[in-house]
């Protein structure tokens, strides 16, 4: 058994494709499953379930993916803090989020950043969710991702560091767009854009509608936030948001943003495997973006102490 077989593996449960693990790794299939196979020989015992669509690990194999997972990140974060102390000033920084973050909590920071740190690197591996970040964040030598806070997940903490408001995001000539503010019973009889299927913020959505005993209806759903705003914009329905920063005020803009105040905020925010083990580098890539929103038109900083499940 050696580290490449368990990164191997961990990578083909997360991805629930052997062909999938062989692209990303310019390999061959047989390569990836000869990986597996050597882990079922050893352990004797089977690790994958083999489906028409892919594999999930059986429940053996979930106990060595969560075990492997957290060993494998923990090796990895140290080799990578000894590289950056052999390089000095040099190193990286490897940051995982969703599509539309880094334009809205990220582009100033960056610039921020590469000015008192020009000779590191910045790297960005984008993800559809809060959930696939957090997948990403255990199973690579990953240092940060950027995700919605949400429930407690296992080796990971979770750090808040903005609260977004929700906001009803309508055409500029619907006659909703002159109202400063709107409840939730009032969305009861409007056709809303879905958020992202999975997504922490519709999870909290849902809730939040279903606590309140707010019946809605949705006929479109969107792959991020951003998407479900231009649709709104376009008059192809209106959208229940978290208030992004820069998009406050905007004259310009055929959009408006009608405040849902009775909602309570979306905390958005980092999520790390351990802080006190962050690289100097990681640790201050992420009080820069934390500094940064705090000058954002919309966003409040908060107060809370990070999250974890040991």
């Amino acid at each position: 058994m050696t580290l490449d077989d368990l990164r191997v593996f961990i990578a083909v449960c997360r991805a629930g494709s052997l062909s999938a693990v062989a692209r990303d790794l310019s390999c061959t299939q047989s390569a990836v499953s000869q990986h597996v196979k050597r882990l079922e020989r050893e352990l004797d015992v089977s690790l994958l379930e083999r489906h028409p669509r892919g594999v999930v690990p059986t429940s053996a194999g979930r106990i060595l993916q969560a075990a492997a997972a957290d060993g494998i990140g923990g090796i990895d974060l140290a080799l990578r803090r000894l590289q950056d102390l052999v390089r000095g000033d040099g190193g990286s920084v490897r940051i995982t989020t969703g599509a539309t973050t880094v334009r809205h909590f990220m582009a100033e920071a960056i610039v921020d950043f590469r000015r008192r740190y020009p000779q590191v690197s910045l790297e960005f591996e984008t993800e559809n969710s809060s959930r696939s970040c957090f997948d990403a964040l255990a199973a690579h030598d990953l240092d940060l991702a950027w995700i919605t806070i949400g429930t407690p997940v296992r080796g990971i903490e979770q750090r808040p560091v903005v609260e977004l408001p929700w906001v009803l995001a309508v055409k500029a000539d619907d006659p909703l767009a002159a109202k400063t503010h709107m409840d939730p019973a009032d969305l009861a009889d409007l056709q809303l854009i879905r958020l992202p299927e999975n997504s922490t913020s519709r999870a909290h959505l849902d809730a939040y509608f279903a606590e309140l005993g707010v019946r809605w209806t949705a006929d479109t759903g969107v792959a991020d936030w951003d998407t479900a705003i231009l649709l709104a914009e376009l008059g192809l329905g209106h959208a229940v948001v978290p208030a992004l920063p820069g998009r406050h005020g905007a004259e310009h803009s055929s959009v408006r943003l009608i405040p849902l105040p009775a909602l309570p905020a979306l905390s958005a925010g980092w999520a790390v495997r351990r802080w006190d083990a962050l690289s100097p580098l990681a640790r201050a890539f992420a009080d820069t973006v934390a500094q940064n929103c705090a000058g954002m038109p919309g966003c409040s900083l908060t107060g809370h102490e990070p999250r974890s499940v040991g």
